[in-house]
């Protein structure tokens, strides 16, 4: 009896050290797809980043057709302060160089325009002066023709009878 004891009681201990195994593989099973469901997810999020920066890289912003001053006419042009290793921060930096630029040359063109037609209006002013004053000749020219004839006329009937008159 002895032995049978000693038997259950080793078949119990074998018992308790399997289910004990049991456990202790299930938690490394669970704990090894825990680990593998987290690797997949990484995996997954590491391909669709990948996937938005190759959108991102091919994207065609407004930008790129935006005819900018060149890197050498950017150095020599903008401020100290705007030049910089960084080379997005160099992009956005050229590009609201190239704004300012815009907007300091719109105004420059617009303040041309106005002068253009300034000086417009001053030339029809001028114009109109002229033609006015070419009128008035013309007039004068006219009147000055008739008091002719008009002259010649008197005068031409008194030479006439000076010569007439004996000497």
């Amino acid at each position: 009896m002895a032995l049978i004891g000693r038997l259950k009681s080793l078949y119990r201990a074998a018992n308790a050290a399997t289910r004990a195994r049991k456990e202790e593989t299930t938690a490394a099973r669970l704990e090894m797809d825990q680990s593998h469901l987290t690797l997949q997810n990484l995996l997954y999020e590491k391909r669709h980043l990948e996937r938005e920066i190759e959108k991102c890289r091919q994207f065609a912003s407004i930008y790129q057709d935006v005819p900018l001053y060149t890197l050498e006419e950017f150095n020599r042009l903008a401020p100290p302060e705007a030049r910089t290793d960084n080379e997005h921060q160099l992009m956005l930096n050229r590009l609201s160089f190239e704004l300012a630029e815009r907007q300091r040359l719109d105004l420059k063109k617009k303040e041309l325009m106005q002068q253009k037609e300034e000086l417009l209006k001053e030339s029809k002013a001028k114009v109109a002066t002229m033609d006015n004053v070419k009128s008035q000749i013309d007039l004068l020219m006219k009147t000055a023709t008739e008091i002719q004839k008009k002259v010649d006329e008197i005068v031409q009937p008194t030479s006439a009878q000076a010569n007439d008159a004996p000497g």
